[in-house]
């Protein structure tokens, strides 16, 4: 029996351009980068000892309570913008899935997923960027920061985050050229 010599995974039509596997790699880490700083939030939304002072929102002693709300809002809401991302590499961000109503099985333009993933690259970078490069120490030199090992997890934690803004504008990109290419 031959081996097929096609790198084309099964499911997707011959006539589609494939996506490259760094790309999906860095598509799904840019979903994935959300989730340590997600589980850190729901954590403390849990009454996780944070590390804050008593005089900080953040201080275990406020949680659970309506806070909790939003935090774990907080989490879900950015793990779904992290998960559009995955849109860029798959069908579903190409045409309109045939189950929704009047807009099902439609071509979606290329450029109404390209400029809004762009410009949340771009803020994503530039606010990460500010954070990492100075508002973060300033931030967690505060009276009621976390200090020590409380202060390590929490910073482990939103580390990923530097990573967000820079592999969605990988996946938008690629995503651009890809589709450009289709439509060539």
């Amino acid at each position: 029996m031959a081996l097929p010599t096609t790198t084309r995974p099964p499911s997707t039509r011959p006539d589609r351009p494939v996506v490259s596997r760094p790309i999906r790699w860095a598509a799904h880490a840019a979903a994935l980068s959300l989730v340590p700083s997600g589980l850190w939030r729901c954590a403390v939304a849990l009454g996780m000892p944070s590390g804050f002072g008593e005089g900080n929102e953040l201080h275990e002693g406020n949680f659970p309570g309506w806070t909790s709300l939003y935090l774990i809002a907080l989490s879900v809401f950015a793990e779904c913008l992290g998960l559009l991302t995955l849109g860029l590499i798959r069908p579903w961000g190409e045409r309109v899935p045939r189950w929704i109503p009047v807009l099902g099985g439609r071509r979606i333009p290329a450029l109404a997923a390209v400029v809004p993933a762009s410009g949340g690259a771009a803020v994503l970078t530039a606010i990460t960027t500010l954070a990492a490069c100075g508002g973060w120490n300033e931030e967690m030199r505060a009276a009621d920061a976390p200090k020590g090992a409380s202060a390590w997890l929490m910073t482990a934690c939103y580390l990923p985050l530097l990573a967000w803004g820079p592999l969605l504008a990988v996946v938008t990109i690629a995503y651009y050229r890809r589709r450009r290419r289709e439509e060539a």
